[in-house]
């Protein structure tokens, strides 16, 4: 067949800032790509186009999310197609450089490309000998490349410079050759990168910073210099993709809890989760619960600050996408789902049990009070309330004891901050008020400037 543009189909997870791919190769059969555990857009796109999932390939062992690969195994027959040296524990065929798998009438090639893990493999797909564009998975994105010290930072530096050659071996393409990478804009896994997610080996050449280094040192430099934290998650997900996710027989679901169950497992060391918007959570909530808002870093932040090991309990609003909730955590491994609150806040209260509040205030209402911005570094360093005590959402947890008391706690916009409320709250804090708004806004509310730079 030949090789049309809609016969590629990005499936982009704004959320974790990936791009999954279905390719379209005739005959109602079908190429997934860097496939996330939850299908559901694959699913749709395949069912619009008649197509059953024949292959799933995985460019390396993903570490912000569970491969969907195993599941397109049971549930479609899809050979999984992966790195050799990746020693996964499941039915797969490996890959080593070099290597071609027919895939009728197209062809996909590995390509070793070391770097964003020491097993990655980029697939080049041709028809015939034209190369019509190349899965880089973390190798080559979007203006820059994906990070290098999810090994670890004794690593970095030697994952760095084998970044620095599969970029040179990427670029030696035709410059026509387009290139679809996994990571790009708001993944953990990529260093900063601009808001597209697709490009070509010419693009990246005329305006990638990293291949603009004028050598190997420089190229390391860049790419290390900057980059910034990663959920804590990401530390054991690589390998529990190693092994292969367990195979789901049916979707997950949260089953109804009454304001009993849900207190019991509160106070027995379980988690509650409250994923309504800010402002509701702040209105009342579960004393002890957790605000994570239901939204498209719902998953990042579920996996950075609270253990996969402990049974989840959530509370929601009537309305809610709660099929949302359990895919979600799903996708980064997180199991222990008791279920849901039944009823919500309304029946929590009708129970005679209490609910605690938070001020949620815009800048003008905002006291004159410590100041505590959790935003990432690079955030935080471009532009900051004056004095700020900065420590990141991910960190809080661990530095409760640090917050000033009666702080104003602050981010961008306020989900963050909530959450950040909610952890402090549930290690004594009170008298806390959560900024509904920018630090730009509370800086002008309050009559002064922002500063720039990684100090207050």
């Amino acid at each position: 067949m030949g090789f049309a543009e809609d016969h590629l189909i990005p499936l982009v997870d704004e959320g974790l800032g990936n791009s999954a791919y279905l390719v379209d190769l005739g005959e109602g059969r079908a190429l997934a790509v860097d496939a996330c555990r939850d299908l559901r857009s694959l699913h749709a796109a395949a069912g619009r186009r008649g197509l059953t999932v024949a292959y799933a390939a995985d460019t390396h062992l993903h570490a912000d999310f569970l491969s969907g690969a195993v599941q397109l195994a049971r549930d479609a027959g899809a050979t999984v197609l992966a790195s050799t040296a990746g020693r996964r524990a499941f039915a797969h065929q490996g890959l080593a450089d070099g290597d071609e798998v027919d895939l009728g009438g197209l062809t996909l090639r590995a390509l070793a490309t070391p770097g964003h893990t020491d097993e990655h493999l980029a697939f080049l797909l041709l028809d015939g000998a034209r190369r019509l564009g190349v899965f880089t998975g973390g190798s080559l994105i979007v203006g820059s490349a994906a990070r290098t010290d999810l090994l670890g930072a004794d690593r970095a530096e030697e994952l760095a410079r084998a970044q620095y050659r599969s970029l040179r071996r990427l670029t030696r393409l035709p410059d026509e050759t387009a290139v679809w990478p996994t990571h790009g804009a708001g993944s953990f896994c990529s260093a900063p990168a601009g808001g597209g997610r697709t490009t070509t080996i010419g693009a990246e050449k005329r305006a990638n910073p990293l291949l603009a280094a004028p050598d190997e040192d420089a190229f390391v430099r860049r790419l290390i210099t900057g980059l910034g934290s990663y959920p804590a998650y990401f530390r054991r997900l690589a390998e529990a993709n190693r092994r292969g996710p367990d195979v789901l027989t049916a979707p997950p679901a949260l089953p109804a809890l009454d304001a009993a169950r849900v207190r019991t497992l509160l106070t027995s060391g379980g988690n509650v989760v409250d994923v309504r918007p800010a402002a509701a959570y702040a209105a009342g909530h579960i004393p002890g619960s957790v605000s994570i808002p239901l939204r498209g870093q719902f998953a990042t932040w579920l996996g950075w600050l609270l253990p996969d090991e402990t049974p989840l309990a959530f509370v929601a609003d009537e309305g809610q996408d709660l099929g949302e909730v359990v895919w979600q955590a799903y996708k980064i491994g997180y199991e222990r789902l008791a279920g849901r609150l039944a009823g919500g806040v309304t029946a929590w209260r009708e129970a005679g049990l209490p609910l605690s509040s938070t001020a949620f205030v815009t800048a003008d209402r905002a006291p004159e009070a410590p100041y505590l911005d959790v935003r990432q570094e690079a955030e935080y360093t471009a532009g900051h309330v004056p004095g700020a005590l900065h420590v990141e959402l991910g960190d809080l947890a661990a530095h409760t004891a640090e917050a000033p008391a009666g702080a104003v706690v602050a981010c961008g916009h306020g989900e963050r901050a909530m959450t950040a409320a909610s952890l402090l709250e549930r290690a004594g804090h009170t008298g806390l008020t959560v900024l509904r708004g920018s630090p730009g806004e509370y800086a002008a509310a309050h009559g002064t400037r922002l500063a720039v730079g990684a100090t207050g």
